[in-house]
């Protein structure tokens, strides 16, 4: 299985999006892996994909020469875009902390599509992105999912801009209003605003639909409504949480108001591993490779996953990025390995699972008949440190080619 990338059979057209892969080693992540067959790609969509499809006459072919074919990886909580590298205070606009509820707030409205990190992200196999306020307001803002490469504007990359709310509970927005000399500065008083917000946007949904039933005007307010949006379950609460006393806080939260909760960070959720097994709660982990630099932190470990996972608990792995850059996704998902999280949970928890508890697990996360073409050839398994991305795809658009000794991104502009 030791191809090293795969080469064009025919070069003219590879800047299409209609193409067939034959000679891989494929891991559709989701279904048994298999050798030879082939991939059919049209029109940017997957058509066709396994061990007894041939390809199609009059599509150009990549010969893949035994190298191993999987779907783009999905880093679940990333801030690339818009806590850029390199660019100082001028680049980064990860919290808005003028006030400590900022849920009309939208990370699509802020992320800079030539930042570094989406160059990185190609080189290591990621091909979306959920981009995320940050995590000094007890509500942060809305998230965006999106592709990490191929549009001319952040909208031409979008997967879905009704993701997710992000929220924190814990250290970061109890010393950041704490600081200002307002509320909160505890963590009773980080409860105390969600809570009331939820109040609030129930107070809000139940008068304007009263003014509706009755054709009477009613003044829109940004905040509450989208707040209500998590209330009717279209958008997931992502909750930036590290102690267990702080999951069991956001458990609480989550079942008063009935919202469809996203443990994200959960360094100490192997503490209460099987609490969030029985509730069916997943968990957004990591980063894996960062120090003890605050008190949350002090039980990091990356074992700890294994357990969550063993527990029952459905996983996602992420940098944080640009904390851990994120083209260590996958290096952080091989350290799990090493741990004891089993190979198939952690290639599921880069791929299926996080497109699938934030609610576009439709379109990516596993390579299957309609799934959108985001494709990665790696030279080996993706799961040894020695392999590499070699060649990237998305919506069936070449983005990246690594040949030698250097990778190239596909021009945007």
């Amino acid at each position: 299985m030791g191809g090293r990338g795969g080469g064009d059979r025919y070069r003219g057209g590879m800047t299409d999006n209609s193409f067939v892969i034959t000679g891989a080693h494929v891991v559709p992540v989701v279904g048994e892996e298999f050798d030879g067959g082939a991939v059919v790609v049209q029109d940017g969509k997957i058509t066709a994909i396994g061990p007894d499809v041939t390809a199609p006459e009059g599509l150009p072919v990549v010969d893949a020469a035994g190298a191993w074919l999987l779907p783009g990886f999905v880093e679940s909580h990333g801030h690339v875009g818009i806590h850029e590298e390199a660019n100082g205070s001028a680049g980064n606009d990860t919290n808005e902390m003028t006030g400590p509820n900022m849920a009309a707030v939208r990370a699509v409205d802020a992320i800079d599509i030539d930042d570094e990190g989406f160059r990185d992200a190609l080189s290591g196999g990621v091909t979306s992105i959920v981009v995320k306020p940050g995590s000094g307001n007890p509500i942060g803002g809305q998230t965006v999912a999106i592709k990490t490469w191929g549009g001319r504007t952040i909208d031409e990359q979008l997967i879905s801009d009704a993701v997710s709310i992000k929220s924190a509970l814990g250290e970061n927005p109890k010393r950041v209003y704490g600081e200002k000399g307002q509320t909160p500065s505890t963590r009773l008083g980080v409860a105390k605003i969600i809570r009331e917000a939820f109040v609030d946007a129930q107070n809000y949904k139940a008068a304007r639909d009263a003014a509706a039933a009755k054709g009477e005007p009613f003044a829109r307010d940004l905040t509450k409504e989208t707040l209500v949006r998590v209330l009717d379950g279209e958008l997931a609460w992502d909750q930036h949480t590290h102690r267990h006393d702080d999951i069991a806080t956001a458990i609480r939260l989550s079942e008063e108001f009935g919202y469809r909760l996203v443990v994200n960070h959960g360094t100490e959720a192997h503490k209460i591993a099987d609490v969030l097994a029985e509730k069916d709660i997943p968990v957004i982990y990591g980063p894996l490779f960062t120090s003890r630099s605050k008190v949350e932190l002090r039980d990091r470990g990356i074992p700890n996953l294994a357990a969550i996972a063993a527990a029952g608990v459905r996983v996602a792995i992420t940098t944080d990025a640009p904390v851990v850059p994120i083209n260590m996704l996958v290096t952080q998902a091989t350290m799990a390995v090493r741990d004891g999280l089993p190979r198939q949970t952690a290639l599921e928890a880069l791929t299926a699972n996080p497109a699938d508890f934030l609610g576009f697990g439709d379109r990516v996360g596993r390579l299957a008949e309609g799934y959108d073409a985001d494709l990665v050839l790696w030279d080996g398994d993706p799961l040894d440190a020695t392999s590499r991305a070699t060649r990237v795809w998305i919506d069936g658009k070449s983005v990246f080619t690594y040949a030698d000794g250097q990778g190239v991104t596909t021009p945007r502009w």
